[in-house]
Parts: C-alpha cells; sequence; structure tokens
C-alpha cells in the first residue's frame, strides 16, 4: 500500500471539503501569482466591457498551485456560472456536447486535465472553441448526414500539469496561456496567515514563516500543514499555534527544514550510503528503496531536483553536495569533478523545449 504523504502537492480526499472553503473568491484576494493576475484581471474587465466572453485561457504547471481555484475566480470576476469537469471524465463526444449545449452565453467551462482528453473529443471541440458550434453525425451509413448545432459563446479553461502533451491543434486555440510558478516563502506565510483567519485558529508569524518553509513552494501543502499542526496545538497546546507547537507537530509529522519526509530522506541516504552519491540508475534506487520506479518520479524526484539536493544526469542519479549538508554528511571533495558534468541536463533540456514550444503568448 503506498504511504499518504502530508507534503504530496496532489489533492487527497481530506483536502476536498476543508480546501473549498480555503478559496479565495476575488482577484483581490488570491496570493502570488501576480503576473497572471494581472493580465487576467485586464482581460476579465475588457471582457466585460464588451460583453463578450473572455478568450479561451489555458493554465499549466505543476499541481496544487491554485489552476482550478482561479477559474472560479474567473468566473466569479465575470459574474457568470461555471462548469467543472476533467479530462478523464468525458469519455464520449456525447458527453462533451451535453455539457455544452447546456452552457448559457459567457458561462465558464472549466477542464482539469486536459492533457488526457480522448482525441475524438478534442476535435469535437475544436469547432466548439473557434465557432460556437458543434458538428453532429445523425445515423448510421448511407443514410448518415451531419447537422451543425450552434451553442453558447463560452470561455473555456483548461488546466494541466502536462503542457507538452497537449497536441499543437488544441493549445493553439487559447487566447491566453499562462505557467503557474511555485510559490514565495513570504507569499505561503500569507495564504497560511490567512486561512488560519478563515479557521479561526490564532497563528504567530513565526509559526507561519516555518510551516511556509517546509510547504515545497504549493499552497495546498501548506494548508495541509497547517490543519495537521492545528492538531496538535488544541490537543497539546492551548489551541494558539506558535513556533514551539509547530516544530514539535513538524517533527512528529516527519517533516524537515526542507519539507522533506522519510522517503525523500531514504532516496538521497541510499545513493550517499549504497553508491557513492551516485551517478545510479533510477531502476536501481527503485529496487534499493522498495518503490516503484514511477512513483519516484512523479512523486519524489522533481522536488528533490527542485530543491537542489539531486542532479539528474545522462549516467544518473547524483546527490549534491546541499543534499549531503542537509543530512549532515561531509561533501566528498572527490565527488567535485563528477559533478562538474551539467547537472539536470536532460531534464532542463525537455522543459525548456516544452517552455519554447509553448511560449507564454498573450494573443
Amino acid at each position: 500500500m503506498e504511504e499518504q504523504r502530508i507534503t504530496q502537492s496532489e489533492i487527497v480526499p481530506t483536502d476536498a471539503v476543508q480546501d473549498f472553503t480555503l478559496r479565495p473568491q476575488r482577484l483581490e484576494d488570491f496570493v502570488g501569482q501576480n503576473v497572471a493576475k494581472e493580465n487576467l484581471k485586464i482581460f476579465i474587465e475588457a471582457a466585460k466591457l464588451r460583453n463578450e466572453p473572455l478568450d479561451h485561457v489555458l493554465f499549466y504547471g505543476p499541481p496544487g498551485l491554485g489552476k482550478t481555484t482561479f477559474a472560479g475566480i474567473i468566473a466569479n470576476e465575470l459574474g457568470v456560472d461555471i462548469k467543472i469537469t476533467s479530462g478523464p471524465a468525458i469519455e464520449r463526444a456525447g458527453d462533451l456536447a451535453a455539457i455544452l449545449t447546456n452552457l448559457n452565453d459567457n458561462d465558464v467551462l472549466f477542464i482539469d486535465e486536459i492533457h488526457r482528453l480522448n482525441r475524438s473529443v478534442e476535435e469535437v471541440l475544436y469547432s466548439a472553441m473557434e465557432d460556437y458550434a458543434l458538428d453532429i453525425v445523425i445515423g448510421k451509413g448511407p443514410s448518415a448526414r451531419s447537422i451543425r448545432l450552434d451553442i453558447a459563446r463560452f470561455t473555456l479553461i483548461g488546466a494541466t500539469t502536462r503542457a507538452g502533451s497537449l497536441s499543437a491543434p488544441l493549445r493553439d486555440r487559447f487566447g491566453v496561456i499562462s505557467k503557474f510558478e511555485v510559490y514565495e516563502k513570504e507569499d505561503l506565510s500569507n495564504i497560511i496567515k490567512r486561512s488560519a483567519n478563515l479557521m479561526n485558529i490564532p497563528i504567530e508569524k513565526e509559526a507561519a514563516v516555518l510551516m511556509a518553509k517546509c510547504s515545497r513552494g504549493t499552497p495546498r501543502v501548506a494548508n495541509r500543514l497547517l490543519k495537521r499542526i492545528r492538531d496538535f496545538s488544541q490537543v497539546k497546546g492551548n489551541g494558539r499555534i506558535d513556533e514551539n507547537i509547530t516544530k514539535e507537530g513538524l517533527k512528529a509529522l516527519g517533516v524537515d527544514a526542507l519539507g522533506l519526509e522519510r522517503l525523500d530522506r531514504e532516496i538521497i541516504t541510499t545513493i550517499i550510503d549504497r553508491f557513492n552519491g551516485g551517478p545510479v540508475g533510477i531502476d536501481t534506487i527503485a529496487a534499493s528503496i522498495g518503490e516503484e520506479r514511477v512513483t519516484i518520479e512523479d512523486a519524489y524526484e522533481p522536488y528533490l531536483i527542485q530543491a537542489g539536493l539531486l542532479y539528474r544526469t545522462q549516467k544518473g542519479r547524483m546527490v549534491s553536495r546541499l543534499g549531503y549538508e542537509h543530512l549532515g554528511i561531509v561533501f566528498p571533495e572527490d565527488k567535485r569533478e563528477e559533478i562538474t558534468e551539467k547537472p539536470n541536463q536532460r531534464i532542463d533540456e525537455e522543459e525548456n523545449a516544452q517552455d519554447e514550444e509553448i511560449q507564454i503568448n498573450i494573443l
């Protein structure tokens, strides 16, 4: 059974109810993503002045950064209804047609994980996005005929964690494309204080800053940590979240100063202890710690690389000097020459190729 991590950025069932109450409803309440926020504010006002639907919008970036929340805010700012669904949930073209025919003028349709849309569904979406019409085939065989059904002028907001997986024809039909970046610690601290206020939890500034440092740059993780530290403050403290109760709670949860959990640290120590700090292949690491390769690549490795603790080279994974120092292990000087190879070369080339292809093009 897979270990449930408190610092995972994907949503879990326990997040659903409380996250909804903590989500900001207006642009002025949304913390972070300033570039996307300022641009969307102008586009929304312009659309309202013209009484037209907002151009179709695509958000891409890691999970937990507020893409779904931002979609709801756009609908609120426009004063229209929003229909929320996901790519895997729309299995057939008929499912999409049923959703689109129930939209009113200027309404928002939000499709999460849009990169997972079925190809036949995606092709129906093209004419809906461009011409606000659906091409439907009635009947079968020689008697089959095609009719065009007009639909309401709507705004599609798509969200994806894998922008490179989107087909070029679909991506080109979005008028606004914005990349969501991980959050700065100051923004995360403000989010934690805002959430604590909504939950009627007294919290000290130092405690919010400490939790922000452990949140991996992700608001979802920050709110999850806040809820768990609240439990410690109510049971072991006086109900107020201060720096001491926060440290005690984080230690009990196994979360260190960089937001690493047990298995994160085990990956690094395994590479150091068994493979002299690397380079070592991902399959070998997976076998050594008893985890699936895909779990390490998708759930653990991205943050370790982002935090500068791990290098991903063509020869394999290597622990950086920072990774040694974080675990209190002396960095061997004979590793200096090996690390002169450009770290994360392959992964950087992949990400740069995606960004060059996507660009943040505001048309």
